[in-house]
């Protein structure tokens, strides 16, 4: 199969971003970096998910491709910004809902998939630590990793859940005790 390419306007191609590490390195100012960045609305702070989103999602990209995936059977995910917005922030008050709040940690079990972005930003939307987990790990692995990092919340597929958790689901030091949350697909 042969994919159409993402094709940027010229206007906004650039060259590559970083030419010379070390002159970059001797100018970088953190008050200029951090001036260049939206801030949250109010200046209420910052949020990496806002200024790689919702930004995007309030002005004139709304309608433009956030993301776009390709997967294995050939199936092609697109979202907007607006789209991937909506998603983000549904899966942020999926997390409020829980009870999850700011500072706990989300662990992820899966592939490379569409809802791994949203349950990404949904998480930092929430103020909460996002950590992914990889899903080539066996079932100890994972279970020594939750309970190291005092998981809150584990977002995994049915499939990985039914080969990795399961099989230490009841296995003390364990956390995650929350009932299982809905479904993001759109």
């Amino acid at each position: 199969m042969t994919w159409r390419p993402i094709e940027k306007p010229a206007a906004v191609r650039r060259s590559a971003n970083l030419v010379d590490y070390e002159k970059t390195c001797r100018e970088f100012d953190w008050p200029a970096q951090r001036q260049a960045l939206s801030g949250l609305p109010a200046g209420r702070g910052l949020n990496i998910a806002y200024e790689a989103v919702d930004r995007h999602a309030a002005g004139p990209d709304a309608q433009h491709e956030a993301l776009r995936f390709l997967g294995s059977d050939e199936t092609v995910c697109s979202w907007s910004y607006a789209e991937l917005a909506g998603q983000t922030n549904k899966f942020a008050n999926i997390l409020r809902s829980l009870g999850i709040a700011r500072g706990e940690r989300v662990f992820s079990l899966l592939g490379r998939c569409p809802e791994l972005y949203v349950a990404l930003l949904g998480t930092l939307k929430n103020v909460s630590v996002f950590s992914p987990l990889f899903s080539a790990f066996g079932p100890e692995p994972v279970r020594q990793r939750l309970a190291l990092g005092d998981a809150s919340v584990l977002v995994t597929t049915r499939a990985l859940y039914r080969r990795k958790v399961a099989p230490i689901r009841d296995q003390p030091q364990l956390p995650l005790d929350r009932a299982p949350a809905p479904s993001i697909r759109p």
